[in-house]
């Protein structure tokens, strides 16, 4: 918790530093009543006493009164703004530093675990501050002063106050650590929870389809009903909590009174003025054993939210403390235009007991289209991750414009790249919004989204649209078909301008005539833009400059369309599963 609370700014800091001055005004006119009804006590009991001395006395503790109720109500609001600010930059860091991970990491931590840990657990840290920090500053303060104000009174009664202090102690110390682990797994379940919810949500229509709702319904129940018993388990245990308090507290009014009766009936009759001292003393003593008991209390409700809390930060930090396994290099330009280039390219994902590329050795030159096929499971996607550094190669070097990427700062590497991935993404916002997305060198117009909708052969379904490019685009595009979604990933793809478009399995969502007037349209209009496609239709890259045949992560076969057919017994599998024996022989 301490580590998450040094990442505070100065402005919180100065609200907190605020806030505790204030709690240590009313603390001190908190503790100035007890005083108040010593003196109201006395002049009660002394004969010849004037009534206006009484209301003054009154009038004093009504002040004290109002004065600590305003003292409370600034430091409330100061608590809460630094609790919301502190919050707010700690989720900003958090959602920054997880776009800066990379594919190992989210897939380390699970991205359900991450939502959770950015919404949930950020939560759980604002409670404790906004509803902690007065607490916990004025709870010992008023302790320690209390004790410092009874001290010396008597020791009789110091010792039972003293005793109660200890025994409280104890209880709610243990009480915690046995609380502590439970909430580890709470939090652990909370993430599983919100993995299983989101996969039926995301998966709904084949849930539907395989009639699989009792099975997803069994799912979430086994670990809801786990969740269910461990948080019956703290709470069972936390509801010890305030009867223990209340013992302590009604017990030792109790103690103290009955010693005290003692004490005075000990005293002489005659020694009036002594048993009136004594009286009020004991008035006095009971009211300050009263605080020191309360700010424990005040302390058990915090300690009721600081273990959730504290594992809560334990999960943010693991997150802001973990460093990219990618870094970025310093390099702004390259030393050619529109290359890309392996060398000797040997990749292994983290964990994987084989390779998934070896050894793949190849260069594709500006304006030149490169095309990668080969069976599911090859290779094919993985290779071109490695272009975008979506992962480093194991061994070997991967070039673009003749410089290895890693020695790339990001956005070099990325303003040469325009990226369309296997699976469409589209985000909520318009159609616009989307196919102008990120960032590049040059500003993108409205005649370049216009322009790229157009190339991606996405025209005729936007221009339907109500709104064309204003129409609103629902989150992970729902509201758009497979194929929409392709064309419209497309065209952001080509709003970059980029010198080199990489195209992972980008048309399989498309139909054959869109995708030949689209694969025309790319030859026209982008001849010096290098192309890599990823497909798995013949007719998709038969005029490519240059194919790469893919088997087990090893390029089997390097060569144009027609070289392929007669050397590479691979490709000529492929091609006989898709062509006619017209066609091949043409």
């Amino acid at each position: 918790m301490l580590k998450l609370l040094k990442r505070m700014r100065l402005r919180e800091i100065i609200m907190c530093l605020i806030c505790a001055v204030l709690l240590l005004g009313q603390i001190y006119f908190d503790l100035k009543l007890p005083d108040f009804m010593s003196e109201l006590t006395v002049l009660i009991q002394t004969p010849g006493s004037q009534i206006t001395d009484v209301w003054l006395t009154g009038g004093k503790m009504l002040l004290c009164t109002l004065v600590s109720a305003v003292l409370c109500i600034a430091c409330g609001y100061l608590a809460a703004k630094a609790a919301s600010g502190f919050t707010y930059g700690v989720r900003s860091d958090l959602f920054t530093h997880v776009s800066a991970l990379g594919q190992q990491e989210m897939l380390g931590f699970s991205v359900p675990s991450l939502i959770t840990r950015t919404t949930n657990d950020i939560t759980q840290v604002q409670m404790v501050i906004a509803m902690g920090l007065q607490a916990l500053i004025k709870s010992p303060v008023m302790a320690v002063w209390a004790v410092f104000k009874i001290l010396g009174k008597s020791w009789e009664l110091s010792a039972i106050t003293a005793g109660f202090v200890v025994a409280i102690c104890l209880s709610v110390t243990l009480i915690i650590a046995s609380v502590v682990p439970r909430f580890r797994i709470v939090q652990r379940l909370t993430d599983k929870l919100n993995r299983i919810a989101r996969e039926n949500l995301t998966g709904i229509n084949v849930v539907h389809a395989f009639n699989a709702e009792d099975y997803q319904n069994e799912k979430f129940d086994q670990t809801n009903i786990k969740m269910k018993a461990t948080q019956l388990k703290n709470q069972r245990t936390f509801a010890g909590l305030q009867p223990i308090m209340g013992l302590g507290m009604n017990g030792l009014s109790l103690c103290i009174f009955w010693v005290g009766a003692a004490l005075l009936s000990a005293m002489p009759a005659a020694n009036a003025a002594g048993r009136l001292t004594m009286f009020s003393d004991i008035m006095v003593f009971s009211t300050y054993a009263t605080y020191v008991v309360m700010s424990f209390m005040m302390l058990v409700m915090i300690f009721m939210l600081l273990p959730p809390a504290e594992v809560s930060a334990e999960r943010i930090n693991q997150v802001l403390n973990t460093k990219p396994a990618i870094q970025e290099g310093t390099k702004e330009q390259g030393l050619e235009t529109g290359t890309v280039e392996f060398r000797n390219v040997t990749f292994r994902y983290p964990g994987a007991a084989d390779d998934d590329l070896s050894d793949v050795s190849f260069k594709v030159n500006k304006g030149e289209t490169l095309a990668i096929i080969g069976a599911t499971g090859s290779g094919k996607t993985t290779l071109v991750s490695l272009i975008a550094r979506f992962y480093d190669a194991t061994q070997g070097e991967v070039l673009v414009d003749g410089v290895n990427v890693k020695d790339y700062t990001f956005d070099a590497l990325y303003n040469k790249l325009g990226y369309v991935t296997q699976k469409a993404v589209m985000f909520s916002g318009s159609v616009a919004e989307n196919v102008a997305f990120g960032e590049s060198l040059t500003e993108t117009t409205a005649e370049d989204i216009e322009k790229a909708i157009s190339l991606a052969q996405a025209s005729e379904f936007v221009g339907k649209m109500e709104g064309g490019t204003a129409h609103r685009i629902a989150q992970g595009g729902r509201n758009v078909s497979g194929g929409q979604k392709q064309r419209l990933s497309i065209a952001r793809a080509l709003a970059r301008k980029p010198e080199i478009l990489v195209f992972d399995d980008s048309f399989s969502a498309l139909d054959y005539r869109t995708d030949a007037v689209l694969r025309a349209g790319l030859t026209k209009e982008l001849s010096d833009t290098t192309k890599v496609i990823v497909a798995q239709r013949i007719s998709t890259i038969r005029h490519a400059d240059q194919i790469l045949v893919m088997d087990e992560g090893r390029v089997v076969g390097d060569g144009t369309h027609e070289e392929l057919i007669k050397n590479c017994p691979v490709y000529r599998e492929i091609a006989k599963s898709q062509l006619s024996e017209a066609e091949l022989a043409q």
